[in-house]
């Protein structure tokens, strides 16, 4: 939570890439590591058994035909 308050860059004028002030491209940075952070976790660590008992278990859905 600390890293997340950049009390640090509030007095700097370099800029990034020409343009960006430093305090923003660090906000830039951090939200896309979190992005990337979540991406993994929703590729890596998420339970596929759980949407399958999720489609299985779905009131109001339409069931096929009995055998």
């Amino acid at each position: 939570m600390l890293l997340h308050h950049d009390f640090w860059y509030w007095n700097d004028s370099r800029l990034v890439f020409g343009f960006l002030p430093v305090g923003m491209a660090y906000h830039v940075f951090y939200s896309m590591a979190a992005a990337l952070l979540w991406l993994s976790a929703l590729l890596f660590a998420w339970p596929e058994e759980l949407e399958e008992w999720a489609a299985a278990s779905s009131p109001g859905e339409k069931q096929g035909p009995a055998p």
